[in-house]
């Protein structure tokens, strides 16, 4: 179930909810209102009515606007690195691999619920805690996409992790071109496209003389 499900699932007010369901409540409701209006415009007062529930349940959880902001960057930037990690893990074959890894990235910012728009396209980049999130997850997947490389091709970790942010970098402003310009591409088809370009380039190192291949 998705943080917006979560949420209308527990919407009523004066519903009692144990401490994880009313935390997931609360998040889900405050990334309907961050989504639509950014954090400066969004107020606790419209989260609070939006989760149904009174600012003084509200602050028992989150002290302040930024804290819960944060939590609900930390939860989606935990939920992309997870995607790509398990997009790399999918397959051996190193194209399907490119494939699943491109598509994950497609995949997070065609989620309905918007959450890209916090990791990607936040108004509060200037904010140094949201900054140190925002990059620490672009670097976490690099690695993870740099570790294959490594493994795959013998080049040395700081060549590996040079072609994994190109690869990060490109798949996800392409993914978000992709989305706002409401594009008739499928992402299916959108996906093939950018992974025959990038397989076309990543497929020129040859594998690493190692016994097996």
């Amino acid at each position: 179930m998705t943080a917006i499900e979560q949420t209308e699932a527990a919407r009523p007010r004066g519903t009692r909810l144990p401490r994880r369901a009313r935390r997931n409540q609360l998040l889900g409701a405050a990334q309907e209102v961050f989504v639509a209006q950014g954090y400066h415009a969004a107020a606790m007062d419209d989260i609070a009515e939006r989760a149904g529930v009174s600012k003084p349940v509200l602050y028992q959880h989150f002290p302040g606007k930024l804290d819960l902001y944060l939590a609900l960057l930390d939860q989606h930037c935990e939920s992309l690195l997870h995607a790509v990690r398990t997009a790399l893990a999918s397959t051996s074959d190193n194209k399907l691999r490119v494939a699943a890894t491109m598509d994950a990235y497609f995949a997070y910012v065609e989620d309905e619920g918007g959450a890209f728009r916090l990791v990607f396209e936040s108004d509060l980049t200037n904010e140094p805690a949201v900054r140190e999130r925002v990059d620490r997850v672009s670097l976490q997947c690099a690695e993870a996409i740099s570790d294959v490389i490594a493994e795959d091709t013998g080049l040395s970790k700081d060549e590996s992790m040079l072609l994994a942010v190109g690869l990060g970098g490109v798949s996800q402003v392409v993914a978000r071109y992709w989305l706002s310009s409401e594009s008739t591409i499928p992402r299916d088809k959108a996906v093939q496209l950018l992974t025959s370009l990038a397989w076309r380039g990543i497929a020129g190192f040859p594998l690493h003389a190692t016994e097996g291949h």
